[in-house]
């Protein structure tokens, strides 16, 4: 499924990145459901996103951001023995997930125990951009200030 934006990018400026991450959801369910994952809110402005990557160790996984996107990889090298399986439901396959990250959000760290790979992430959001009070002055204070110059 294709979706057109243009009549979006005719009446509005800046709503490009929200165009593109509309399409990359939709394309992202090809992606199937390997490995699974979870995305779990700390915080008000600390995530983690937990992987289950069984069977891969750190030296298999890749873990870059870049541009607002989380890329991790996972290369396995198939085993020369040769081994006869009777059921084999444990995926020995590569596997790449893209994760579009918000504005402000960086990878903070990234750990691997008994087969789940935790990426914690955290919002950093600049000064100039959080909340300030404006402090609001009557008249007669903006009068006095005039007059005293």
């Amino acid at each position: 499924m294709h979706i057109d934006f243009a009549p979006l990018y005719r009446s509005s400026v800046g709503f490009d990145r929200l165009a593109d991450l509309i399409e990359n959801a939709s394309n992202s369910s090809s992606q199937g459901g390997y490995p699974p994952y979870n995305i779990e809110l700390l915080d008000e402005n600390k995530y983690r996103i937990t992987m289950a990557v069984a069977g891969f160790s750190d030296d298999d996984l890749d873990i870059q951001s870049q541009a607002n996107t989380l890329i991790i990889k996972g290369t396995k090298i198939a085993e020369k023995d040769e081994r006869t399986f009777l059921y084999q439901g444990i995926a020995e396959r590569g596997f790449e997930r893209r994760f579009q990250l918000a504005d402000y959000v960086r990878v903070v760290s990234a750990s691997i125990e008994n087969g789940l790979l935790h990426v914690e992430l955290e919002r950093e959001i600049p000064e100039a951009m959080k909340p300030r009070k404006i402090e609001i002055s009557n008249g007669s204070t903006l009068l006095e200030t005039r007059k005293a110059s």
